[in-house]
């Protein structure tokens, strides 16, 4: 671990996971893809953040996205320090030249992870974090920080950094230097923060007498 996450608002985590694991759930995800019939192009997002469009795929889409955002979830809680709970996950495939504009997140964002899976050519990519602390989150995709500090966190596959993503404007202004990047982006809330109902994407968690396993 590099910094302070609660004074920085983010947290460098190079070599988080290792790469033949990072390798492996991607060429899983790809695997799984083509024998649903499910081409990689037929997956392509617009956004105001992104200049082109950008492969994408959610938790909900893919369910062992969601298992391995479940699992990560004691590790992560442990690096911030506060007891967390899961909200969403998704997958991005940047190419090259592509960017990511600056931006804050939604709620269900309080606490974020990104992963880098792989990259085609292994050129770092930055990620760049704002220095100042956003109290009520905006709606913005700018092309820089302006006159604000940020730090900037050099990632090669199997790198993370964990960010506050409500509270912390970030993104990628130089453009990708790789033919392709694969990126995992997860996200918690604080189970008794201001956001904790965002915890599993608002699902009304089922009490115990209705999960009966027997049969009868």
């Amino acid at each position: 671990m590099t910094g302070n996450y609660r004074d920085d608002g983010y947290l460098a985590l190079p070599g988080f996971l290792p790469t033949d694991v990072t390798h492996a759930f991607l060429g899983t995800l790809k695997s799984d893809l083509t024998r649903a019939g499910v081409a990689f192009d037929q997956l392509k997002r617009g956004s105001d953040l992104l200049k082109t469009e950008a492969v994408e795929v959610y938790g909900l889409q893919y369910t062992p996205m969601i298992t391995f955002l479940w699992g990560m979830t004691p590790a992560v809680s442990t690096l911030v320090g506060r007891e967390l709970r899961p909200t969403y996950c998704y997958f991005r495939m940047y190419r090259a030249g592509d960017i990511c504009r600056i931006h804050s997140d939604r709620y269900a964002c309080e606490h974020s992870l990104s992963l880098l899976l792989a990259a085609s050519d292994d050129r770092p990519w930055p990620l760049e974090v704002g220095s100042r602390h956003i109290e009520t989150p905006r709606q913005r995709a700018d092309a820089d920080f302006g006159d604000e500090p940020y730090g900037s966190v050099a990632m090669c596959a199997g790198d993370a950094v964990l960010y506050q993503g409500v509270h912390r404007a970030h993104g990628r202004m130089m453009p990708n230097p790789n033919r392709w990047s694969a990126h995992l982006f997860l996200h918690w809330v604080d189970v008794d923060g201001p956001y904790a109902k965002e915890a599993f994407e608002g699902m009304q968690i089922p009490p115990t007498e209705t999960l009966a396993m027997e049969r009868g």
